[in-house]
């Protein structure tokens, strides 16, 4: 069984390789340094150069704030490399499995969202985003799109390791309280790509394949995940968390109130039962500060 995966230094690939290695899955991964993903040619060489039973896209622009200012930069990543990878993979009848995001919803449907509802970005990485999903659904057949959210691991830029850091630094935090998803573990994300992989690979021609969604189970604020990741750590000092409006703190970019995600067709198609949110970060928050790696 060999894996193609592209973004193997990011917070799911890095979680991918470890979870592949421990399954015996052969996985490779091209230099992320030497690889253009706005290069056509180079994808289209990469993915004829081997015999892949899958191929994996953990590959993004994830930085939501200055894709508003870099928004071709954001396309071409987001939006032109998956378009392209889905049709080399289906040229060659390979099954994609790329990762989508919450943020191609606007928040404003106040329930969890399905597969089936129509999105609505607010933000230029939600449109470059939603573009990358239309380009692997026209491209090839054989995909799956897993779409998740609030994504954080031990490694790289992300909620969990800002709040770490701004915990040891500041005695109080102001957090935006009026804006509502699913915390997910890149632990679990790369989890569900390899299960979705290796069920791909095994049956190429049947799938399942099309859109899914993937989170955590359960859902928060962001006030309400930085007050848990507080508490978890057991940082030395007392760290208050206050909770403010998103009027309070303005970004480039607008954020979507709420974009929680069902994830009843991944359980039922794939089998795939996601993990609680406050255990998954539990778990991550024991990796990270057992590696006494400064957030």
């Amino acid at each position: 069984m060999r894996i193609l995966l592209f973004g193997a230094s990011g917070q799911v690939g890095t979680e991918f390789l470890s979870l592949a290695a421990l399954q015996d899955v052969e996985v490779v991964a091209p230099d992320q340094d030497a690889l253009d993903l706005a290069d056509h040619d180079t994808i289209a060489g990469v993915i004829g150069e081997g015999s892949w039973c899958a191929v994996v896209n953990a590959a993004a622009y994830t930085d939501v704030e200055r894709a508003e200012s870099e928004e071709e930069t954001a396309f071409a990543v987001n939006g032109k490399a998956p378009a392209q990878l889905a049709i080399e993979t289906g040229r060659l009848g390979i099954p994609l499995i790329h990762i989508s995001t919450d943020y191609v919803f606007d928040g404003r449907k106040g329930a969890p969202y399905v597969e089936q509802d129509v999105p609505a970005p607010l933000n230029a990485y939600g449109r470059s985003k939603l573009a990358g999903e239309r380009g692997v659904a026209a491209g090839n057949p054989r995909h799956v799109i897993l779409r998740t959210s609030w994504v954080y691991s031990p490694y790289g830029r992300n909620f969990v390791r800002t709040i770490l850091r701004f915990g040891k630094e500041r005695d109080r935090l102001t957090i935006v309280a009026d804006q509502r998803g699913c915390p997910t573990a890149a632990r679990d994300v790369a989890e569900a790509c390899l299960t979705v992989a290796l069920r791909c690979a095994g049956e190429p021609a049947r799938g399942p394949y099309g859109l899914y969604h993937f989170t955590g189970a359960g859902e928060a604020t962001w006030f309400e995940f930085a007050k848990t990741i507080i508490e978890l750590a057991h940082l030395s000092r007392p760290v208050e968390v206050v909770p403010i409006r998103t009027s309070e703190y303005p970004t480039r970019a607008a954020r979507p109130a709420d974009t929680r995600l069902d994830c009843a067709a991944v359980i039922r198609d794939f089998g795939i039962e996601p993990r609680p949110w406050h255990e998954a970060l539990d778990e991550t928050l024991s990796r990270l500060l057992e590696s006494q790696e400064t957030p």
